[in-house]
């Protein structure tokens, strides 16, 4: 890689929130590249395992996808998965109404932690990752605001039957930790992550003002 290029960041995920997120921080992904797979949680693991694992298998997947591609060598790939927990219980990305509506009923009236795991493949090849954690509590939820948020849509595909950044921020009472964490990518630790495998993270600063 030409060292008057920008290196080439390519986001492993389809996710609008994370896009948003890195472009809040000034920085454009060159490249979109989702990978499909299996969520599920192995029996007994814990949800700062699996944020971590399917961080990083989402990642070495876009990597490997890439190095078979003509010019796909030599960029960096970044990875990330949220995952809402009650306890050691997950909560579903809920497609459902009534998966949602349990989620709603599990959450309401108590605390609540948000993991979420981020995976960066840098031109090297070498994977370094990092797991946040944060702590949301919700207010206690009746039955007719429950019914009322299952009626807005906004819970659809969401991790926890939730968007934090959206009319449910309304339900929150308590946040301790990163507040872009609850939305899908911790920015401190991502920035952080990209700038120290010597991505250019400040590049895009100047540009905007122009």
């Amino acid at each position: 890689m030409s060292a008057s290029r920008k290196p080439v960041l390519v986001l492993a995920s389809g996710s609008p929130r994370r896009i948003e997120l890195l472009q809040q921080a000034g920085i454009e992904p060159d490249r979109v590249m989702p990978t499909g797979i299996d969520e599920t949680p192995a029996r007994g693991e814990h949800p700062r395992s699996l944020a971590k694992r399917l961080s990083r298998t989402k990642a070495e997947r876009a990597a490997a996808a890439l190095a078979r591609e003509a010019g796909g060598k030599g960029v960096f790939v970044l990875a990330a998965d949220t995952v809402v927990a009650v306890g050691r219980r997950v909560l579903p990305k809920a497609e459902l109404a009534e998966e949602a509506t349990n989620c709603l009923g599990l959450l309401s009236g108590r605390s609540h932690r948000v993991f979420t795991g981020i995976c960066l493949v840098a031109p090297s090849g070498k994977a370094r990752q990092r797991l946040v954690e944060t702590r949301v509590r919700f207010k206690r939820l009746s039955r007719e605001e429950i019914d009322f948020y299952i009626a807005s849509g906004e819970w659809r595909g969401k991790a926890g039957a939730y968007a934090i950044q959206g009319l449910a921020g309304s339900l929150v009472v308590k946040i301790v930790g990163s507040y872009s964490n609850v939305v899908g990518l911790p920015l401190h630790e991502t920035v952080s992550l990209l700038a120290a495998e010597g991505y250019p993270v400040h590049a895009g600063w100047t540009a905007a003002q122009r």
